[in-house]
């Protein structure tokens, strides 16, 4: 259990997130509160409206430029801080979010405990990085700890100049530690014919192009059938893409619950040739394979040569090559989604997530000097 009253920033609040907050908020019995706003129009996230086990404040989102220039500004934040009054904020550790030192300096004022979450802290190189360096450095210190989702990451934060006994790693899941067995797979393919699974939105950074394009220069009788699961802005140009190039390309459009799971069962590996992407996660809990491209670190605690594959961005070449590989042994596919399904298991769930937090905020508020209130028992008793 988490003895504090814990409020979360975030800038938004996307469906496949909620899960962790329900856990989260379960853990919390002086209650969690949840500070989102909403994505813009074209990010195509769907958000969650409401949660169980937390109570959910809506910030309102002020989204400025794009790309490597986008800041946000979110109203609202410091009357959510004085209705909700928590005793630890996890906050989103970007600088890009202008209204942060707001929040910060609303719980300093009142020596309450602050927690960052994020990424790590890429400051590139040349000119600017130096000036970049300071940015963060200045803004990390602020934080009585850090949640990160890999060990680059954790190491990015490490080389600023943070306590790495304060800084802790939440491997990033959306699945629970599964129950059930792993689905039972034929020895081969089903019709001799592969199926091979994208889940997630359809947006040019995916790099879905690249998957179709790899499924054609694969030799006839390795051609899988494709599955894409999810929508997004570039939906109708994928689609016109796969009728020129792969007809055998289904799109499903978004899918959840009992059908997002039934696709995870039917499909012998799964593929996310772009950035980003938690699917790969509850991928694995079904027993999968996977390829991945090498994107912000935080696969390197999915992935390895047990289990997949991690490929150079954009690289259609190994993407083709490693496709041709895969299945080419598909009595090797499922010993390695057998190992999928053992990470997940035992070291990449919402559990292990959920321990982590645990431990940053209870490190975070020794540091604040935050003393954990008695939790009354169920007979009334502290």
């Amino acid at each position: 259990m988490i003895p504090y009253r814990l409020g979360v920033q975030q800038r938004i609040l996307p469906n496949y997130r909620a899960p962790f907050f329900e856990a989260l908020g379960a853990a919390c019995p002086r209650g969690l509160a949840v500070f989102a706003g909403l994505p813009r129009p074209d990010e195509a996230v769907e958000s969650r409206a409401q949660l169980e086990n937390a109570r959910l404040y809506p910030a309102a989102n002020a989204h400025l430029l794009r790309g490597g220039l986008y800041l946000c500004w979110q109203r609202g934040g410091r009357a959510w801080l004085r209705d909700w009054q928590p005793e630890v904020l996890i906050m989103e550790a970007n600088p890009r979010y202008l209204s942060s030192p707001r929040l910060m300096d609303w719980m300093r004022a009142r020596r309450r405990a602050l927690v960052g979450w994020g990424l790590g802290a890429p400051t590139g190189s040349g000119a600017l990085a130096a000036v970049q360096r300071v940015v963060w450095r200045r803004f990390l210190a602020r934080f009585d700890a850090l949640l990160v989702y890999s060990r680059q990451g954790a190491e990015q934060y490490a080389r600023l100049g943070f306590d790495v006994a304060r800084i802790f790693v939440a491997p990033n899941a959306v699945a629970a530690r599964p129950t059930q067995p792993p689905p039972q797979r034929l020895p081969g393919f089903a019709a001799d014919r592969a199926t091979v699974l994208y889940v997630g939105r359809l947006q040019a950074r995916k790099r879905i192009d690249l998957l179709l394009r790899a499924c054609v220069a694969l030799p006839d009788g390795l051609q899988p059938d494709l599955w894409i699961v999810g929508d997004g802005p570039a939906r109708a140009e994928l689609e016109r893409l796969a009728a020129g190039v792969y007809p055998a390309a289904r799109f499903f459009g978004a899918r959840y619950g009992a059908e997002l799971e039934a696709a995870f069962s039917q499909a012998d590996l799964f593929v996310l040739p772009g950035t980003g992407g938690l699917a790969v996660q509850q991928a694995m809990s079904f027993a999968l394979p996977v390829i991945v491209a090498e994107a912000d670190g935080t696969q390197s605690n999915l992935v390895g040569d047990q289990n997949g594959w991690v490929l150079p961005p954009g690289d259609l070449s190994a993407l083709t090559a490693t496709l041709q590989q895969a299945l080419a042994q598909p009595s090797r596919l499922r010993r390695m989604g057998l190992e999928s399904y053992q990470i997940v298991r035992e070291q990449v769930n919402l559990e292990t997530m959920l321990a982590s937090f645990a431990r940053a905020i209870d490190c975070a508020a020794r540091r604040a000097g935050v003393s954990a209130p008695a939790i009354p028992t169920p007979n009334g008793d502290a």
